[in-house]
């Protein structure tokens, strides 16, 4: 499974240039994405699971062209998002996760094996039965997570995943996103402590990158802009 490569590439959106001439190239399995609210890590994000388009420049997703293959990088990405309300579609948790198999359309037998596995994998099994708008917020965000990981995909990007959640709860999708194995997963965070948990970790401010490298040492030049940053 190949990574994530980028050569060049800029995102304009009206008159303002989100993405400068970025390029880099993300071989680790896990990796951090940092940066301030409108530095662009959530733009890039997007952009590398297919949900965006690049202005200019060239994109390398698990060695697809999000353009030109993007059914097939769909297909092998999942996001989850800080609000998890923005992803539960269906009445019920069975249902909502069973929901997230349809576009595989895998034989009735297959996907309700892999719908029971999943649930109880994330210890939602108990709930099959229950209204999903009934959850709490912490059980909500591990129905998402269930959701994303019940299709297998190669690549999961999770931006602001524990954003919404108490400690308890936060350490609980963390968990989930770090251990589970077979996927490659692209973490935006405000969270540093969930950053070092990272092999990798990446830095955008003002629509640039900034720095790439191990967390320790991004996380320590993040600290050194918001420092220098005007109150």
């Amino acid at each position: 499974m190949t990574g994530i490569r980028l050569e060049n590439v800029g995102v304009v959106a009206g008159a303002v240039e989100v993405l400068v001439d970025v390029s880099l190239h993300l071989d680790a399995r896990t990796v951090a994405v940092l940066g301030a609210n409108g530095s662009g890590k959530s733009t890039f994000a997007r952009l590398v699971g297919g949900l965006g388009a690049a202005t200019s420049g060239s994109l390398d997703v698990l060695g697809l062209d999000p353009r030109r293959d993007a059914a097939e990088l769909r297909r092998r990405v999942a996001f989850v998002f800080s609000n998890p309300d923005a992803q539960i579609v269906m009445p019920t948790v069975r249902e909502d996760v069973e929901f997230s198999l349809r576009s595989l359309r895998l034989p009735r037998a297959e996907a309700a094996e892999r719908v029971d596995a999943a649930l109880d994998r994330f210890g939602l099994a108990p709930l099959a039965d229950r209204a999903a708008h009934e959850l709490s917020s912490g059980q909500k965000q591990l129905l998402a997570v269930c959701g994303a990981f019940v299709r297998r995909p190669d690549l999961v990007i999770a931006d602001e995943p524990t954003g919404m959640l108490d400690a308890r709860n936060a350490r609980r999708v963390a968990d989930h996103l770090f251990e589970a194995a077979g996927h490659r997963l692209l973490l935006v965070t405000h969270d540093l402590a969930l950053a070092a948990r990272c092999e990798t970790a990446v830095l955008f401010d003002g629509g640039r990158l900034i720095e790439v490298g191990p967390p320790a040492e991004v996380i320590a030049r993040y600290d050194a802009i918001v420092a220098d940053a005007p109150c």
